[in-house]
């Protein structure tokens, strides 16, 4: 078992600065062979950052209306079981189980604090400002609001279609987005400004290497990337390419549709 030590050795041999943001991706399989598991890796990045956010999203809170916007990558009327499902959001809701399980022992910690927005929300430690720019029109803004302040993301046996930061780089070269509805205490929101498919942002990466470093922790390739330097790079790749980074898949609402916004 990979012990603390060698968790605090590796994150510090990537030269991450105590006072600039890291907004973190951990998968659960690089935490079986780290002794204490995501308490330890928790451990370790706190150690070394001031400031760690991560997803806590809850798209278990997800109606599906019986008619809305036309290309909106929703069958609509489709959602009858699932809506008996969903549950109603509240901060103290858990994240969905594939936010992973780092991601919920960090929203969980008493100095965490949780955005509101009941599909996307984020919790972290010391991110108090960027969280409160978050709204239900704008769910990616504590993104930007962390880049502004020379923020890294930290990929932590995971590859790029976690890396959820590259949504901004989408929004802000103007790709297409969409409406999707939460069930919370207030009834029925409509929650705009949802992103699309990230299966295909693996393409990402020999674009984002020159700035981008890395080390093994055990078996896991750890991958920091400083966030604004990333966006800028995809989101000029994507002026020029509308479709880089859409996957290829035939089933894929999302990517249909916004391919389908270029024509």
């Amino acid at each position: 078992m990979i012990a603390f030590h060698d968790v605090a050795s590796g994150i510090k041999s990537l030269a991450l600065e105590s006072h600039l943001p890291v907004i973190a991706h951990i998968s659960d399989s690089s935490l079986d062979e780290i002794k204490g598991g995501a308490d330890t890796v928790l451990g370790a990045l706190l150690g070394a950052v001031d400031t760690l956010m991560m997803p806590s999203f809850t798209l278990k809170c997800m109606i599906i209306p019986q008619a809305g916007p036309v290309d909106n990558a929703l069958n609509y009327g489709s959602g009858n079981e699932n809506n008996s499902l969903a549950e109603f959001f509240t901060p103290r809701l858990p994240s969905d189980s594939l936010m992973g399980v780092a991601a919920e022992r960090l929203r969980l910690m008493p100095e965490a604090v949780r955005s509101n927005h009941p599909l996307l929300s984020f919790a972290g430690i010391g991110v108090d400002a960027a969280i409160k720019t978050q709204t239900l029109n704008n769910p990616l803004s504590p993104l930007q609001a962390l880049g502004d302040l020379g923020a890294s993301i930290l990929l932590f046996g995971v590859d790029q279609s976690a890396n959820f930061s590259i949504h901004l780089a989408e929004k802000l070269a103007g790709r297409k987005q969409f409406i999707r509805w939460a069930l919370t205490p207030a009834g029925v929101l409509e929650c705009p400004g949802f992103p699309g498919c990230n299966h295909g942002f693996n393409q990402a990466s020999r674009l984002t290497e020159p700035v981008s470093r890395q080390m093994l922790i055990g078996t896991s390739t750890i991958k920091v990337i400083p966030l604004l330097p990333m966006v800028q790079i995809l989101q000029q790749k994507i002026l020029k390419d509308p479709e880089f980074l859409l996957c290829d898949r035939s089933d894929c609402d999302f990517c249909t549709a916004i391919r389908t916004s270029l024509s």
